[in-house]
């Protein structure tokens, strides 16, 4: 072996363990979250604030990392060639690739981030310098190949480089479920959560039918009637119609005048002023107003200003955490198993949420519930025996309520209900 080909070799070997120490920074870096990194840094005051430094600008430095990663493999795999041409011929071509395979990957990728997955703190500790270092040194470069590579990518590009996508954070949450790393309920949470970005008031409002509404002309005593009778706190109070809502009556207000000899006096009396949205408002900036403005009812308002429905604290929450039932709730399930495999539906269920549940694909469209799809596919008011069939499931109309469909039963062909 020549002295230039032991140059090649020396250079193959710093070229292995560069990239091992570089494959063990990347990992431990981006298991590292900001809460496990600011414990580190009150644990460890004079090399954790470094590791907190990066994991809160890790889009900084990570797709230096990532570089340094891609130069120093290709350096490697390079020479190895080469210097395996140069001492076996043309076979020594193929020798050097399944070399630098195997080498490649036991020495500098699978050991490394093992050992940093099995002690994340410790690798991130060590190698947080070099992570620092590298995005010094890469940061231009690695940003003008992100903005090559946005260049390529249709549209505007991302002004920022990798990312985690909601169907990578469910997956892992859904494997971490499975090996019962987590429960299965904080799952569930967890899907919610993300689905709740996504989810707009017209969904999980209470429709403008379902209101329950009082008159601006109607009495105290009244309100207080109407409210022991439907077991609620809080009404929209209505002038001519229900596109005409004034405002909202807090019953504890009405308790008070009343016990004060003043059951007489009129509901409008004691309005208080109304939050009124969007149906089309997501319900996460939803949540954030009503904390802000404390109030627990919202009117959602349609684009021609008529109202739509309603939606309270409770409705958002449900969103999170499923159903919540109280004393003055019927127990009536929305779904309900039959003997014979069908499967009767509460129709105001959204479409969603029947398909996560039955496992079906009913179709998307210019409505939210099952009654909404049926008159949609329908085409017209259905009526007590009407039935519909999409996407290899039966939906047969089993109650109305006037022109309202207020429960239906599933029969899927397929046998996943």
């Amino acid at each position: 072996m020549t002295s230039t080909q032991l140059v090649l070799l020396g250079v193959v070997v710093v070229m292995t363990l560069a990239a091992a120490v570089l494959a063990a920074a990347e990992t431990a870096i981006t298991r590292m979250t900001r809460s496990r990194a600011t414990a580190l840094a009150q644990t460890d005051p004079k090399r954790g604030p470094r590791v907190l430094r990066i994991v809160e600008n890790l889009e900084r430095d990570l797709n230096s990392i990532y570089l340094s990663v891609n130069i120093v493999q290709t350096i490697q795999s390079a020479l190895v060639g080469v210097l395996a041409a140069a001492l076996f011929g043309p076979i020594g071509l193929v020798i050097g690739i399944l070399l630098n395979v195997l080498v490649l990957f036991v020495i500098a990728e699978a050991a490394p981030k093992t050992w940093a997955l099995q002690h994340t703190e410790r690798a991130a500790l060590l190698t947080a310098p070099l992570i620092e270092l590298m995005g010094k040194m890469l940061r231009v470069p690695a940003r003008a190949l992100i903005g090559a590579a946005n260049i390529l990518l249709p549209g505007k590009g991302l002004k920022k480089g990798p990312f985690v996508t909601e169907e990578e954070i469910l997956a892992l949450a859904g494997e971490a479920a499975e090996h019962s790393v987590i429960e299965e309920s904080e799952r569930v949470l967890i899907e919610s959560i993300i689905n709740f970005g996504d989810t707009i008031a017209r969904e999980i409002m209470v429709p403008r039918t379902d209101m329950v509404t009082i008159g601006a002309d109607a009495t105290v005593s009244e309100l207080v009637d109407m409210a022991i009778d439907k077991g609620m706190s809080r009404f929209p109070v209505y002038g001519e119609n229900a596109d005409d809502i004034e405002g909202v009556v807090y019953v504890k207000d009405a308790m008070r005048v009343e016990r004060e000899g003043g059951g007489d006096s009129k509901v409008m009396d004691l309005v208080r002023p109304g939050l009124f949205v969007p149906e089309t408002k997501p319900v996460a900036d939803l949540l954030a107003e009503m904390q802000s403005s404390h109030n627990h009812l919202a009117v959602m308002v349609d684009e021609y200003g008529g109202t739509a429905g309603l939606a309270t604290l409770e409705d958002l929450l449900e969103e999170l955490v499923g159903e919540i039932h109280d004393e003055f709730d019927e127990d009536i399930p929305l779904v309900e198993h039959l003997p014979s495999g069908d499967v009767l539906v509460n129709a105001s269920m959204n479409v969603d949420d029947i398909n996560d549940e039955l496992g079906l694909s009913l179709p998307e469209g210019n409505w939210d519930s099952v009654g909404g799809l049926v008159f949609g596919l329908l085409g017209r008011v259905a009526v007590h025996g009407d039935s519909v069939e999409t996407e290899g499931t039966k939906i047969i109309v089993e109650l109305v309520d006037g022109r309202r469909v207020v429960r239906v039963r599933i029969v899927n062909k397929e046998g996943s209900a």
